[in-house]
């Protein structure tokens, strides 16, 4: 396999370009024949795919190869975003809203001041790196948890309050992460002022604003136009805003969820049918690409380190502590929301999966602290992810089912 990747290497960067492109896609569609058999959902074929066939085992993707195709990543982050602000719907926001925002915040900043705890002062590590990892911690997979409510056909009142709660984590999360990275750049500058975290912050807000108008400005004409010009119209407004965010080093999530949630509330759902279609050759590259990063051999290494922590401790303490905090804090908001006691008891089980939005932002985040430290953060990420995705769909039928929202005999 190793002569594979050296011939590619070898080759034009155009030949070794669309080989590779052809073998992620083909390596990430053929392992989903795999995780099927045992119900797991595709993002983790394509995680393993990606560690298999990258650098650190099989070797099949040229490392050049990976190194010049960041962009995938900034792409995926933006569909993944924009499809997130559907479920931004005002009229689910009005009716119970304050229920599930409070359910939301204590989720988020329990389990973000847990996991910043146990780096921090159990593990010692560095406050960047601590504080990035933590504001990671915040965010949640949607796509596993809605695949299993459509496997499941669940429905009634816990469905619909843990589909409004995941909508709202990874804004939540995202929100989190821009404060948190806006310090952490600063400080890497060598100084932190008022005006270093704040301005960051306000072009953050502006870009959202902005985002939102050309929401708008979509919505106006989205309808009146044949599907394939609906189609290109959103993909280039979404990519032109990309490219305008890259241009001032600032993340374009939020601004795309904006542009989503404002498509959504004034038009139609078609579009994010297609672009849902559209986008998934796109996740698949990145999340095979994201996986080819992973080193394994770093992860179990006994060398291997944060600051002087075991990364292979790191990454059992993140994970462990990061499903308490969310069973946890999605606990607590549930008492200050009202909820009964079966949404109290089960809600957080379903917020275990973690995937894209956080393997998207800790790629981020890696650049951000760079070196050997970026790249445990990565690591990190990538393989509690994927453990993540192995335990959190079984988790989230199982609270499905202990709450009552479908019974195994209609299956």
């Amino acid at each position: 396999m190793t002569n594979i990747a050296q011939y590619l290497q070898n080759c034009s960067e155009v030949t070794c370009s669309i080989v590779s492109l052809a073998v992620m896609m083909i390596g990430g569609y053929l392992m989903t024949y795999l995780t099927r058999l045992v119900k797991l959902p595709n993002v983790t074929a394509y995680i393993v795919s990606g560690i298999l066939l990258g650098p650190h085992v099989l070797n099949v993707i040229p490392v050049s190869f990976i190194a010049h195709s960041d962009f995938v990543g900034d792409i995926a982050l933006a569909f993944i975003a924009f499809s997130t602000g559907e479920y931004f719907k005002i009229e689910a926001i009005r009716r119970n809203g304050f229920h599930v925002l409070a359910i939301t915040l204590c989720d988020c900043l329990l389990t973000m001041a847990a996991v910043f705890c146990v780096i921090r002062f159990i593990f010692r590590v560095d406050l960047g790196f601590s504080i990035v990892l933590a504001a990671l911690a915040s965010a949640t997979a949607p796509a596993s948890t809605m695949m299993t409510i459509r496997q499941t056909r669940a429905h009634g009142e816990f469905v619909n309050t843990l589909i409004q709660v995941i909508a709202l984590d990874n804004l939540v999360g995202l929100i989190e992460y821009s404060i948190v990275i806006s310090v952490v750049s600063a400080s890497q500058a060598g100084s932190i002022s008022f005006h270093s975290v704040i301005l960051p912050l306000i072009e953050t807000v502006l870009l959202m604003l902005l985002g939102a108008a050309i929401g708008w400005l979509l919505s106006r004409v989205m309808d009146d136009l044949p599907k394939d010009e609906r189609l290109i119209i959103t993909l280039a407004s979404m990519l032109i805003f990309c490219a305008v965010c890259s241009l001032f080093s600032i993340s374009p999530l939020l601004g795309c969820m904006s542009m989503g949630a404002l498509i959504s509330n004034r038009s139609s759902d078609a579009i994010f049918e297609q672009m849902n279609s559209f986008a998934v050759p796109v996740l698949l590259l990145f999340f095979v690409r994201s996986g080819a990063n992973l080193n394994i051999a770093a992860l179990v290494s006994n060398g291997s380190s944060v600051a002087g922590a075991s990364l292979a401790g790191i990454v059992t303490a993140y994970f462990l502590i990061r499903i308490i905090g969310k069973y946890a804090g999605a606990y607590v908001g549930c008492i200050i929301a009202g909820k009964n006691r079966t949404v109290r008891n089960y809600l957080g089980l379903a917020l275990i999966p973690q995937a894209g939005v956080a393997i998207g932002l800790a790629a981020l985040g890696a650049r951000v602290l760079g070196g050997e430290t970026g790249e445990a953060l990565s690591n990190i990420i990538l393989a509690t992810s994927v453990l993540y995705e192995l335990v959190g769909p079984a988790c989230a039928k199982a609270a499905l089912h202990l709450a009552g929202s479908y019974n195994e005999s209609d299956q």
